[in-house]
């Protein structure tokens, strides 16, 4: 048994597996037995399935030595509670769904145990993935490995939590409006959300984000993410977002060529105005100042969006969503509901079909503003999120920059680039003035995944890679 083996990248795991210098079996044996010691600290999985993850451990090096060609072979993942483990629960974070047991694997699930990975188990979200902490009814509360005394945020808490303390080199996830991406900043992580449609999602869940959630990678390092994305990257004509455009995977051949000359802006409030804290921002700009100085060239710009642009300004078609979905159950049972998620709906309960239909045509305007800023540049950098990751049992922290913060102020620089449907990613940076990681976020136009991908493994070069959590110890 490989006492580092929790360290290891996937790409070098499923390297390591297919050359049969360790067992699937091996690996899998060794991360179970690592998640029974750090779960009780951490809470980072809603269900762990031992048997599961042996008996998929055990076929994938049957099939090695039948001389099948498995790219992940042995690599372990974690699947957020808002997709499906066959077999297994799948809880959507929610007491409504307690006794739900998945009928099948969701299509990235399916896609991945195909190509050789071993599913750890299911990792913890917030209730129906609609809030920026991982605290729920039915599961409680995950925490951050970093401070166990903070939150990794959400609603993709367990997934980050489990890679960040070496529970698997990579998760799958969900992201509607940063629920990747933010929780992956928080912890020292890369998380991605790729163009809509990109990686196909045709049944599961009722998704109350539909328009605008995408599945996320998560992992340690750039190359992983990559590798990850080019594994799901399909087309699938069952799923209604799906397209032809995404029939081969591209990210990962690109990965380490030399840049071109490209256009990158630099917009610390993203044209919004939106609050930030200053030990955020001064380590951000750091970064910005390595990259310059390492010879990319970047101006200040920020986007113009449509009026009405602040810090979540879609947010009611979330609340409309979940009040056509648990409108009828919130009212009979309200027991069964986060009350901040039952605030929710009561908010979505009173949208008129006009605002949804405003609403709507505001998403098609943001689209419109991705557009034209991505004629003029090729990439845009900013914040994730604008502060640390703060303690357990609040929404977000009561204050960002020095102002008052509403419960989304932590969230306010994520959404956006759901509204556009684009590739946005983010990517450690350094920490802050409480020695907690931030992230710097790279996002480009449509289909640009790869760039956008290239150009965090260029600056993961240039800025270092993220140190590991305390607890990768």
């Amino acid at each position: 048994m490989k006492d580092d083996l929790h360290r290891w990248t996937a790409r070098h795991m499923a390297q390591q597996v297919a050359a049969r210098q360790v067992s699937a079996t091996e690996v899998a044996q060794t991360m179970l037995a690592r998640a029974a010691r750090l779960q009780p600290q951490l809470n980072a999985f809603a269900d762990l399935a031992p048997s599961l993850t042996l008996a998929s451990a055990q076929e994938v090096d049957a099939r090695l030595a039948a001389g099948q060609a498995l790219p992940l072979a042995g690599v372990p993942f974690t699947v957020k509670d808002n997709l499906w483990l066959g077999g297994r629960p799948a809880t959507f974070g929610s007491k409504v769904f307690a006794d739900f047991v998945a009928p099948r694997d969701s299509w990235c699930v399916a896609r991945l145990r195909a190509l050789g990975a071993v599913p750890l188990g299911v990792s913890n979200c917030s209730e129906f993935a609609c809030k920026g902490i991982t605290d729920t009814p039915l599961h409680g509360q995950t925490r951050n490995p970093w401070d166990l005394q903070r939150t990794p945020g959400g609603s993709s808490g367990g997934a980050v939590a489990a890679v960040a303390a070496g529970l698997g080199p990579i998760a799958l996830a969900t992201d509607a409006g940063g629920s990747v991406r933010r929780p992956a900043a928080h912890t020292g992580l890369v998380g991605m959300k790729p163009t809509l449609g990109r990686v196909p999602n045709p049944w599961g869940f009722d998704d109350p984000n539909h328009l605008l959630s995408v599945i996320g990678q998560i992992g340690r390092n750039v190359e992983d993410v990559a590798f990850l994305l080019d594994a799901l990257t399909a087309w699938e004509p069952a799923d209604t977002l799906s397209c032809p455009a995404f029939a081969l995977p591209d990210a990962l051949a690109s990965l380490k060529q030399p840049l071109r000359p490209l256009r990158l802006a630099w917009s610390p409030q993203i044209g919004c105005g939106l609050a930030i804290d200053a030990d955020v921002l001064a380590t951000l700009e750091a970064a910005i100042d390595k990259l310059r100085a390492a010879g990319w060239q970047i101006e200040q710009a920020d986007p113009v969006w449509p009026a009405g642009a602040n810090e979540y300004p879609l947010i009611a078609l979330q609340q409309a969503g979940l009040a056509q979905r648990f409108g009828a159950i919130w009212r009979r049972t309200p027991e069964l509901l986060d009350p901040d998620i039952g605030a929710q709906i009561e908010l979505g309960l009173s949208v008129s079909g006009t605002r949804m239909s405003e609403l709507l045509k505001l998403r098609e305007e943001f689209h419109a503003s991705f557009t034209r800023f991505f004629n003029a540049h090729d990439a845009l950098l900013c914040p994730v999120s604008p502060v640390e990751a703060w303690p357990l049992g609040s929404l977000g922290p009561a204050r960002i920059g020095g102002q008052p913060a509403g419960p989304r102020g932590h969230a306010a620089f994520t959404p956006i680039f759901n509204y556009g449907g684009v590739p946005a990613l983010s990517l450690p940076c350094g920490t802050g003035r409480q020695g907690l990681p931030v992230g710097l976020q790279i996002a480009g136009t449509r289909f640009a995944d790869a760039l956008v991908l290239q150009l965090a493994w260029q600056a993961e070069q240039i800025l270092g890679a993220s140190p590991p959590s305390p607890l990768m110890d």
